[in-house]
């Protein structure tokens, strides 16, 4: 069931996700300030791939302060954006019943969306 939702995931425009997150990442990573940020857009581009399946932990180290203050820039700099445009997807595919299992990975994509540092996917 995980591959069929997959699948009709990358049909329906999750591939899309995938190639506006891998080139944000590029684009984050020709400076080397942005290269954090760049590593982190690649992590939700993996997880816009292929993300029936997949789960969210937080990391079983410490990160420290350093990321409580990568993921407050990254608030600041795009992260909400990109997480309430996940919420909007989410909320308008679960109305529906048949699209109610592509709106809880919408939802999914959301939170690594707000705070992507401190976390990974498994």
């Amino acid at each position: 069931m995980k591959i069929l939702g997959n699948l009709i995931w990358l049909l329906f425009g999750g591939f899309a996700i995938f190639l506006e997150y891998m080139l944000a990442g590029i684009a984050l990573c020709i400076t080397i300030v942005g290269i954090p940020f760049g590593i982190q857009s690649f992590k939700l581009g993996i997880l816009a791939l292929w993300p029936f399946g997949q789960k969210i932990e937080y990391m079983n180290y410490a990160p420290g302060c350093l990321s409580t203050i990568m993921n407050i820039l990254w608030l600041f700099i795009g992260g909400i954006w990109i997480m309430l445009t996940h919420v909007l997807f989410g909320l308008l595919l679960g109305i529906t019943i048949i699209g109610i299992p592509w709106a809880k990975q919408h939802f999914k994509m959301a939170s690594l969306a707000l705070t992507p540092f401190g976390r990974r996917i498994v």
